[in-house]
């Protein structure tokens, strides 16, 4: 069975569902304008797995002029939280961890 990536946007938060991948990535780059208009919130907490295509792609969305208020990562998952520690992101990527 292929990976596969759902999104929500309510209200000022989008949320994600699924495996954040490489090989689900390509919608979501395309529509990135459209779905981060007005969003201050990404939710991981539904996420299943993240890459480093993925991780790529939520320090893109975070530095991204699209938003006009820094973006926070909400329900960071353990192994995401890895992830960016292992990489010197936690000054980049604004994380609440799930408990």
């Amino acid at each position: 069975m292929s990976p596969t990536l759902h999104w929500q946007c309510k209200e000022s938060t989008l949320s994600l569902q699924g495996e954040l991948v490489h090989n689900t990535l390509a919608d979501l780059w395309q529509q990135r304008h459209q779905v981060l208009s007005g969003v201050r919130t990404i939710d991981l907490s539904q996420l299943s797995r993240v890459d480093s295509a993925g991780l790529a792609l939520l320090v893109h969305f975070t530095a991204s002029d699209e938003t006009k208020d820094p973006l926070v990562l909400q329900g960071v998952q353990p192994a995401l939280r890895s992830l960016i520690v292992l990489y010197n992101l936690q000054g980049i990527l604004p994380c609440e961890v799930s408990a």
